[in-house]
């Protein structure tokens, strides 16, 4: 009786979590924050220190453990360096971002897509200021009839053939979106590097609502998000990179912090071992692990709930996996990096 009291109320906060994401707009979100640079802030377009360009694809799987239909996020993205031999002691960068994102049984999909641009100038020989934005169209849509509602419990589940206070004026919504950031990064000698960034996303406050509401209610609040990453190499196998993430949205706010390290398998650093562990506060332990070679760089982690929710999903969370090349311009292999490396 009492495990099917407690499937009834996680059945509920369910039911209730889609109609809130339904009703205000729920921002992407990735545990491996740290590769995914352009979601992050529009100031990572080109800010590589160790690499001219770079492409990467990014995928998380979450609720699979109590849902029939979990929440999927897919990314694939590219940034670029352009005129840093014309430019004197900066240079241009450029990317785009596409994001696809389905959560939950109601179908609720968003299609995002991005270009960005950043602007960095090296402030003597050891530090870096960038600024960037981007500009971006959204599209969301949801499916109602697959949706259940509170008001639709029937004091033994929810029934979807009865009637619902809930009322969709429209399943299709599209919308401008503008982001806007900087960073600093200091690297005082080859084996220390820090970067600290601060960006705002959805700076036009854009409305994003089923409901038809002309409220303020209807536009998707000013997120800040703010980092400090550092990547130190402790010795010729060993770089380990700390790093810690906030972001706050209206009355929602998130921190993360922990630290990845690469441990060198060939002479040069063609082969690397990527392990790790991340907290993300009062939800989740997040253990990373993963590899790279010849530039090209694979990493899996796996968030382990630590909510009050691990009654639910016997601490089964999300997996995430992403995938991210790098390479240099020909002729151009030989130019000095700003961060540490093999």
């Amino acid at each position: 009786m009492r495990l099917l009291k407690n499937i009834l109320k996680l059945t509920g906060a369910i039911a209730l979590l889609c109609s809130i994401d339904v009703a205000y707009g729920q921002d992407i979100h990735f545990s491996q924050y740290y590769n995914s640079p352009l979601t992050t802030n529009p100031a990572n377009t080109g800010f590589i220190p160790d690499a001219d360009y770079r492409l990467g694809v990014n995928y998380r799987n979450q609720f699979s453990s109590i849902l029939n239909a979990p929440y999927k996020t897919m990314s694939a993205w590219a940034d670029a360096q352009l005129f840093r031999d014309k430019l004197e002691n900066g240079w241009l960068g450029v990317g785009g971002v596409i994001l696809s994102d389905k959560a939950g049984s109601g179908s609720l999909r968003s299609d995002k897509f991005y270009g960005s641009v950043a602007y960095h100038q090296m402030l003597g020989l050891s530090s870096l200021l960038s600024a960037g934005f981007n500009l971006g169209y959204a599209s969301k849509r949801v499916d109602p009839t697959n949706l259940k509602f509170p008001d639709q419990f029937n004091g033994n589940f929810f029934d979807g053939t009865l009637p619902t206070t809930v009322a969709f004026t429209n399943i299709n919504v599209d919308y401008f979106d503008l982001q806007a950031g900087v960073n600093y990064a200091y690297f005082p000698q080859e084996d220390i590097y820090i970067n600290a960034g601060y960006s705002i996303m959805h700076v036009n406050k854009p409305r994003e609502t089923f409901f038809g509401d002309n409220t303020d209610a209807g536009r998707i609040p000013i997120r800040h998000i703010g980092f400090l990453n550092g990547i130190f190499k402790v010795n010729p196998r060993v770089i380990i990179r700390p790093n810690v993430y906030f972001t706050t949205q209206a009355k929602a706010v998130e921190l993360s912090g922990g630290i990845n390290a690469n441990y060198n398998l060939a002479e040069y650093g063609e082969s690397q071992l990527i392990f790790g562990l991340y907290y993300r506060n009062k939800d989740a332990v997040i253990p990373t692990a993963g590899f790279e070679t010849k530039n090209i760089s694979f990493t899996f982690s796996y968030d382990a709930t630590v909510s009050t929710l691990r009654s639910f999903n016997n601490y089964r969370g999300a997996f995430e996996f992403s995938i991210i090349k790098k390479g240099f311009y020909p002729g151009n292999v030989d130019r000095q990096t700003l961060c540490p490396r093999f």
